[in-house]
């Protein structure tokens, strides 16, 4: 196994790593050449946690999708067939893109591009920025080989931003958004020629140009941000995020609830599944001084559809009834408290933490993400295999919720740690040896 194949087993998460061989399994029966790239590669290099998984292929990549989605439980979330990419949903939330290696090559800023089938290697060459345009076959002959044209490892080991070439903003302006988000997640310098490109593109006004349909993307790529209050801030000075809705700006940009956001995303320990999705919790706090007038508004410009708007505008009904619950007095336990919330969409419970007016819906809330989350992380497969069920067991995720529960109520008790061990007794010390023996060095 190839040093990378190691570090990528290692950082990704079980279900993450199980979507891997699932596409590599059949990749290999389609007989495809399959590359992880992009995002996945830029996060495991740079020692950031893997959100999703982005798959290239030389071949015909929405045909694979098609053959991943007929799988139980597994399903395409969205397709464009101009670039030939596909976005899948697999168990345990675990999303994935499958694109086809390509070459676009644009006639104006913001235009549909002219796409065709390429290497990986003119793929890679085509992208956006260095740092994601690196990547590791997962083809049986090279399998862990890493590929890096452009070198993008080295400028994620400066922490520097650097465009692949001169005309990443110039193709395809919505960039320019990526750009700042990228900038502010990471906290990555940018190279002074990269600089100049993106000031010399803010001057020609090729904002302008961008899509509505690549708004909408950015607009809920900011929203899967864990900093994305940052993010809105750090566009708003750039003065970019206007192109989303002239009303955000000044007074009506609602700044402290979306920090308020932040900080309450934040509080949850890394690695725990929250059931989020962000894009209607994100733009019910974006929106919250604005009139309906500018919202609608809003919709017209990123091109929102109805499924979308109703998780936004329906959220605040959707989370009533997970009010009443957690005011209840029935929940008398931490495990009852603690059952409740986990099993509550993630966007009506930070709803609840950010607009309920009851203090105690709030408290629990609060006492589910800095105490309950960790106190649950505590108990490991391993925890649960010592009681003699096995990971894999029918019967394995009840044992492991049982034992969770215990630990929340306090019948539990954490396991010491273990005790170090004694330290080896002295050797005795010995005189000079007298008789046989090597000469004494002179």
């Amino acid at each position: 196994m190839s040093d990378y194949m190691f570090m990528l087993e290692n950082h990704l998460s079980t279900d993450q790593n199980r979507v891997v061989a699932d596409v590599v399994a059949t990749a290999g029966n389609a007989g495809v050449n399959l590359f992880l790239t992009g995002g996945a590669m830029r996060d495991m290099l740079g020692g950031f946690p893997v959100r999703d998984l982005d798959f290239t292929v030389e071949g015909n990549a929405l045909k694979l999708a098609k053959v991943l989605a007929s799988k139980p439980h597994v399903k395409i979330i969205s397709e464009d067939e101009d670039r030939k990419c596909a976005e899948l949903l697999f168990p345990e939330g675990v999303t994935a893109q499958i694109a086809m290696a390509r070459l676009e090559r644009y006639g104006k800023p913001g235009t549909k591009p002219h796409v065709r089938p390429a290497s990986i290697y003119d793929d890679l060459r085509g992208r956006d920025f260095t740092i994601n345009a690196i990547a590791l076959s997962l083809n049986p002959a090279s399998r862990g080989l890493l590929l890096d044209p452009t070198n993008g490892l080295a400028d994620l080991e400066r922490r520097e931003l650097r465009a692949v070439h001169n005309y990443v903003f110039y193709d395809d302006p919505v960039r320019m958004l990526r750009f700042i988000r990228f900038r502010v997640r990471l906290g990555f310098t940018v190279e002074e020629r990269t600089a100049l490109h993106y000031q010399n593109a803010r001057e020609a006004g090729v904002e302008a140009d961008i899509p509505p349909r690549s708004l909408h993307d950015e607009l809920f790529h900011t929203a899967d941000e864990l900093n994305s209050a940052d993010v809105v801030k750090a566009l708003d000075d750039e003065k970019l995020l206007v192109l989303f809705s002239p009303a955000l700006t000044g007074t009506k940009l609602n700044m402290p609830g979306l920090a308020k956001l932040q900080k309450a995303r934040q509080m949850a320990p890394f690695g725990t599944d929250l059931h989020l999705d962000n894009r209607g919790l994100f733009l019910t706090v974006l929106t919250e001084k604005l009139n309906p007038k500018e919202r609608a508004a809003l919709v017209r410009t990123t091109v929102l559809r109805k499924g979308e708007v109703d998780l936004w505008q329906k959220l605040p009904q959707r989370a009533k009834s997970l009010e009443r619950e957690l005011k209840s007095t029935r929940l008398r336990k931490a495990s009852n408290i603690y059952e409740a919330i986990s099993n509550a969409p993630g966007d009506q419970v930070f709803y609840l933490f950010l607009y309920s007016s009851q203090r105690l819906v709030q408290d629990r809330i609060r006492n589910y993400l800095q105490k309950y989350l960790a106190a649950a992380q505590e108990i490991t497969d391993r925890d649960v295999a010592a009681t003699g069920v096995a990971p894999g067991d029918p019967e394995f995720p009840k044992a492991k919720q049982d034992m969770i529960y215990a630990r929340l109520d306090g019948r539990l008790k954490k396991a010491p740690p273990p005790e170090p061990a004694p330290a080896p007794a002295p050797m005795p010390r010995m005189g000079p040896r007298r008789g046989r023996g090597r000469p004494a060095a002179v």
